[in-house]
């Protein structure tokens, strides 16, 4: 890890963080980083990524380091690198550096950690060697960071609270990401024509994000098989008629995300059944970026969204019936089934290691409905809030063809007619919209999201 002096910024926003964090609750808190996961050998690791509950308060992503926070100060227990290490990784910083950098008000090594211990509460993190280390030192058992009790349950409320909106320095980040994320999809975009495979368009698309010295916020997902929601294999030849959906975001090296989706032809002209569809998800895409605003509940934008999209299957010939009726019987979750859209933040789908505690207002509790159940986010939405807004429509076997579905909208789905768009296999359109006072900012809006406009981008061979 290298730092950089003058981030006054930084040491600003940390110190107000933890003022707030002092002002929620009147006990100590202590927060792990977490430590890198040997790939195979010890010495060859899987990236480390730090606990974002910790980034959100230390602001550097130091492993195998804890924070202990009380009454608004912080103090930092992380062990200087041994002289040896020098030869492998070069000069590190030293723990007093980096304390001054982040504002703490002491430093000390790891071993004086568990004589600060004493009624501290914490979240776990995700892997098991730290989560094995909270739990000696803390001497008590720790809870899924889903269902924590006690002290713990307090500071994950009081943590959430915080990170539902974004201040300053989070902002900075989160453009900075966005706006790499922009250019990356333009760059896999671009080279989609020359691509023999997903592949090829993956690795143009990271490249931008690597070249900025980020790197990507989640598995980026690049594929022809576009009802596969989260398909992490990108061997697929590029084929004329095929669409390719990219769902690629770039993450900072603070740990700030972006999330974008945009689906495009490999022709680089999309055929009239494409076009047909891209444009009902289109419609429903821009319908609730314009409903976001202070006061209204996400929910009612992932039903707009249901709504618009059950409209155009409708005037398509694919779904027959009275609009309300076919979304209160989820008949439009059999092409849409996820939710509108997530928090982004720390984490891609933010504070999720949370459960719905983060993504659901206190006494909500997930719906078992076929067209709900997938709902990350049900909340009002207030300023400083990054959502994303990502409606989509697939063709997936297991659903379509599942025979209770058959029986359930046997009346109320043409699937003649459907067979007519068996070239459309997945479309998802996904931005990052803000929450401002004034209503929404797009912070990815500088990628275009029309047909005409994406067929541009992606160019036909003459």
């Amino acid at each position: 890890m290298r730092i950089t002096q003058g981030d006054d910024l930084l040491t600003n926003i940390l110190h107000q963080r933890r003022q707030k964090l002092a002002s929620l609750i009147n006990f100590p808190v202590i927060l792990w980083s977490g430590r890198s996961i040997p790939r195979n050998y010890p010495a060859l690791t899987y990236p480390f990524r730090a606990s974002s509950h910790f980034l959100y308060f230390a602001g550097l992503p130091l492993e195998n380091a804890a924070i202990r926070l009380e009454s608004g100060k912080l103090e930092l227990f992380l062990d200087d690198a041994p002289a040896s290490s020098i030869l492998w990784h070069g000069e590190m910083p030293k723990r007093a550096e980096i304390a001054e950098l982040i504002g703490a008000d002491a430093a000390f090594p790891m071993a004086e950690l568990k004589a600060r211990s004493t009624n501290a509460a914490t979240i776990a993190v995700q892997d098991s060697w730290t989560q094995l280390q909270q739990s000696q030192i803390l001497a008590r058992p720790l809870a899924s960071p889903k269902s924590p009790t006690g002290i713990d349950l307090e500071l994950t409320k009081a943590i959430i609270s915080l990170r539902l909106s974004h201040d300053a320095a989070s902002l900075v980040e989160l453009r900075q990401a966005a706006a790499v994320t922009v250019e990356a999809h333009k760059a896999g975009m671009a080279v989609t024509q020359n691509a023999q495979i997903e592949a090829g368009v993956r690795a143009a698309m990271e490249s931008v994000i690597i070249s900025e010295n980020m790197t990507y916020a989640y598995p980026s997902i690049v594929t022809v098989h576009g009802e596969v929601l989260h398909s992490e294999h990108y061997h697929n030849p590029l084929q004329t008629g095929d669409l390719l959906l990219a769902d690629v975001g770039a993450e900072t090296s603070r740990g700030w995300a972006a999330d974008v989706t945009r689906t495009w032809p490999v022709s680089g002209k999309f055929s009239p059944t494409q076009r047909a569809i891209y444009d009902v998800v289109l419609a429903a895409h821009d319908a609730c970026i314009d409903k976001i605003s202070p006061g209204v509940e996400y929910q009612d934008i992932h039903l707009l969204a249901a709504r618009i999209m059950a409209e155009g299957l409708v005037d398509l010939g694919i779904l027959r019936g009275n609009v309300e009726d076919l979304v209160e019987m989820d008949a439009h979750a059999l092409f849409f089934v996820h939710g509108i859209g997530h928090l982004i933040g720390l984490d891609v789908h933010d504070m999720e290691d949370l459960g719905d505690l983060a993504g659901y207002e206190e006494g909500r509790t997930r719906s078992s409905r076929f067209g709900l159940g997938f709902l990350r986010l049900n909340r009002v939405l207030r300023p400083g809030m990054l959502v994303s807004i990502e409606p989509g429509f697939y063709q997936v076997p297991a659903i379509l063809n599942n025979p209770e579905n058959r029986a359930k909208y046997e009346d109320f789905v043409k699937w003649e007619e459907l067979e007519k768009f068996a070239d459309v296999r997945g479309i998802r359109i996904e931005d990052d919209i803000l929450v401002i006072n004034e209503g929404r900012e797009v912070l990815t809006g500088k990628l275009p999201t029309t047909a005409p406009q994406i067929e541009e981008l992606v160019g036909v061979n003459t």
